[in-house]
């Protein structure tokens, strides 16, 4: 993902000033001027409000006339990009009282980038009548708007506002992802997908029966959004959502592993390790394998987290064997303490096997500190 200075910067701002100031005469752009040259040192979200203040205060105060400027800059072939995402974010500060126009706005601007956090403090206002207007956009032509209707009231969506109401009973925006599950484009789909894992984590059981109405009238690209809505529910193991994509919990397997051949590392090499699972049934098995690293806390504890391998059918008396190179270097959501983490081969849910590797910060970190 690009940095923030990438995605909102002086030139953005400039340009953004242009494309108003292009509307007509007596837009000013003064405020998003002194904006532009004061984005220095700020993080992703104070520059969108930094220059989401600077388009409300330099454009007209009241609704109509506000709207009137940004759809004449819709016809502007530059106003696109990052610098609609502010935009979008001061059309949900000034058009809260003008509800469903300030919506239709938002889904003229979505093909632009998105506005899928701008439509949340709508659905936060009026869910009921947010959500009226968002079952049409499930019909509409442009998939960016259909996108969007799944998209912004995903209840746990990054980087934005979380939806409570939505969080604590995802039903009432259950029927736009039964209008999109099936649609045509991936972008739209992948959105859906997204949608269905989110309900994963607060409504496992929600989840999976909205899964298993889909799969009961598939279109065939189904099985797979299915696959990557449930994918938290499979990396946890539950087993009905491994039940409903055909992998059984009981499957009957013998694991060898995990044999851990870089037994210590540091900060930014490869965690190598190999494995096999053999299907020890008369029939053919599923199977989901997954591997587990128990990362080492501050405090000395551990604290699993699954990670991806394969999904196989293996046939009777088969048996896969991979080796796997997992990179330990620093990311932005996780911070690495040193010492003994553990390590675990996950097959259908069930854990199988231990092994350990040393984790070195630098040259001066003891092992097992």
């Amino acid at each position: 993902m690009p940095s923030a200075a990438e995605m909102l910067n002086p030139d953005t701002v400039a340009g953004l000033a242009r494309c108003l100031a292009r509307t007509g005469p007596g837009v000013a752009t003064d405020a998003l001027h002194r904006c532009g040259a004061a984005l220095d040192g700020l993080g992703f979200s104070e520059r969108v409000a930094a220059i989401r203040d600077a388009v409300l205060a330099d454009l007209p105060p009241g609704y109509p006339a506000f709207e009137r400027v940004l759809r004449e800059a819709l016809r502007d072939g530059e106003f696109t990009g990052w610098m609609t995402f502010p935009v979008g974010e001061a059309v949900a500060v000034r058009g809260l009282d003008a509800f469903e126009p300030a919506l239709a706005l938002l889904a003229a601007l979505t093909p632009r980038l998105t506005s899928e956090t701008a439509v949340r403090p709508f659905l936060r206002a009026d869910q009921g009548r947010a959500l009226a207007v968002m079952t049409r956009w499930t019909g509409d032509p442009d998939p960016h708007v259909r996108r969007l209707a799944s998209e912004g009231t995903r209840p746990r969506l990054p980087w934005a506002a979380q939806l409570p109401a939505l969080i604590a009973d995802p039903a009432p925006a259950v029927p736009l992802l039964d209008a999109l599950y099936r649609d045509e484009s991936e972008y739209v789909r992948r959105s859906v997908a997204n949608h269905l894992n989110d309900i994963s984590r607060d409504h496992p059981a929600i989840a999976v029966e909205t899964a298993a109405r889909w799969l009961a009238d598939p279109a065939p690209t189904t099985l797979p959004l299915v696959r990557h809505g449930l994918r938290t529910l499979i990396k946890a193991g539950r087993p009905e959502a491994l039940a409903l994509l055909g992998h059984r919990p009981d499957v009957p397997v013998t694991v060898e592993g995990p044999l851990v051949r870089t037994a210590e590392i540091r900060l930014g090499e490869e965690l190598v390790f190999e494995y096999a699972v053999t299907n020890t049934h008369d029939e053919s098995a599923s199977v989901v394998i997954d591997y587990v690293v128990h990362h080492v806390k501050a405090n000395g504890g551990r604290t699993p987290k699954v990670f991806k391998l394969t999904t196989r059918s293996l046939a009777p008396g088969e048996t896969w064997r991979a080796t796997r190179r997992h990179a330990v270097k620093p990311i932005s959501t996780r911070r690495y303490h040193a010492g003994v983490h553990l390590l675990e081969l996950q097959v259908n849910g069930r854990r199988h096997g231990e092994g350990s590797f040393t984790l070195h910060l630098d040259d001066r970190t003891p092992a097992g500190s």
